[in-house]
């Protein structure tokens, strides 16, 4: 039996080798860059006006300027053909030839003269700096820098650098191909009236809406408690899909057929129990090609539902999303006994009091209890060090809610 953070060396250490493909730019939104994209021209592109307002050439600023043109965005650059005058400039102009300054609209009072608009200083000559709201040409990027590196998840900031650099297609890592299976014979489909010894399978469609949630499809199975059967399937299941998430058959039960037979698939176990509660007979495993590449991922979690969901949000989440698991920090707000050498994750309500977040644990019927789980935020975290946690004591917090 292996530790927490054993567990997520483990995983962190046997990461898949992601499918690479080019999708079309708005498709890329949410996925992983797997390029790293080269600025075509400098950022920005030229000297650009940074407010409205009249640009001037700084060593012949005075107290009033004749306004000899006007420089308007998206307009080819015009030249001050007297360094004494100032050129009326638009937000994201071109800087005209021949000034190095913009003073505000705000600053100014525009006035008629004749043949010509004459602008004056509203401020003292003094507070006006050399290339004030100007942003000058390359200070952001140069061109043939890298703007974005592969290994970036692509927000809505990725895709505007993405569109000023004209990449229409972009080269991504793809979500991998998920599949989730329940087992156990006593399960049954939610559209059927179970028997009296029967229950309703709901951790498969837990765990989807869960991936559902972060963007990532999966497709469910259902497998009965039959070896022969669980092989052919799971062989099959694994030629086809990347990601294996397991609910059951994985404890040390009669019909807990699962570890034994992933390992004659050729599925390489890198750990089989973790010393935590709930989740304590976790089973993480991988198959690799001929030149070490994990291909397969999978995350046999234990049948009972608050171990399922706990142990997905611990340790497979972050897995298949790459998006890291936010710990956050809370004090708890009674006290704590928990005796065994054991990471507890006991599943809690929070609450902020006088700017403190507060964390109030649930006793639950232990980990079938999965109904708890709807009057929770999450789950506080409790090393397995220790056995009492006073009232007050700063804790880790895994949220869902």
């Amino acid at each position: 039996m292996i530790s927490v953070q054993e567990a997520l060396n483990y995983i962190a250490q046997s990461p898949l080798n992601r499918r690479i493909q080019q999708v079309d730019l708005l498709d890329s939104i949410g996925k992983i860059l797997a390029e790293d994209v080269i600025a075509d021209r400098d950022f920005p592109p030229f000297n650009r006006v940074a407010m409205d307002g009249i640009a001037v050439a700084y060593q012949h600023t005075g107290q009033t300027w004749i306004i000899e043109n006007v420089q308007y965005a998206g307009s080819p650059q015009i030249t001050l053909s007297d360094p004494a005058h100032s050129i009326e400039v638009m937000t994201g102009a071109i800087l005209p030839e021949g000034c190095d300054t913009v003073i505000r609209y705000e600053d100014l009072e525009i006035l008629p003269a004749e043949g010509n608009k004459l602008a004056r200083l509203l401020l003292p000559l003094e507070e006006i700096k050399k290339g004030q709201h100007v942003h000058p040409k390359g200070i952001d990027r140069k061109e043939g820098s890298i703007v974005l590196a592969k290994g970036l998840r692509i927000s809505p900031a990725e895709i505007a650098i993405l569109a000023t650099v004209g990449k229409t297609q972009v080269w991504v890592e793809m979500p991998p191909q998920v599949a989730i299976i329940s087992t156990g014979d006593e399960l049954v489909e939610i559209d059927e009236t179970p028997l009296a010894y029967q229950i309703r399978q709901s951790n498969s469609y837990m765990l989807a809406s869960a991936l559902q949630q972060k963007g990532i499809a999966s497709q469910r199975f259902h497998l009965t408690d039959d070896p022969e059967i669980l092989h052919q399937h799971l062989a099959n299941i694994l030629e086809n899909y990347e990601v294996v998430l397991l609910s059951g058959g994985v404890s040390a039960g009669k019909k807990d057929y699962v570890p034994a037979i992933l390992t004659a698939l050729g599925v390489q176990k890198c750990f089989h129990k973790v010393a935590q509660k709930p989740g304590k007979p976790f089973w993480f495993g991988v198959k690799t090609n001929e030149t070490g590449e994990v291909t397969r991922q999978v995350f046999a979690l234990p049948g009972n539902p608050v171990s399922t969901f706990l142990c997905f949000l611990q340790y497979a989440q972050a897995a298949i999303t790459r998006q890291a698991v936010r710990y956050e920090d809370v004090y708890l707000a009674q006290k704590v006994h928990f005796k065994p050498a054991l990471t507890y994750f006991a599943p809690a309500k929070t609450y902020f009091d006088e700017g403190k977040q507060m964390a109030v644990p649930f006793e639950g019927s232990g980990s079938a209890d999965f109904a708890n789980l709807t009057s929770c935020d999450g789950f506080v975290i409790l090393p397995a060090e220790q056995q009492e946690f006073p009232a007050g004591t700063l804790v880790k917090f895994i949220r869902f809610r």
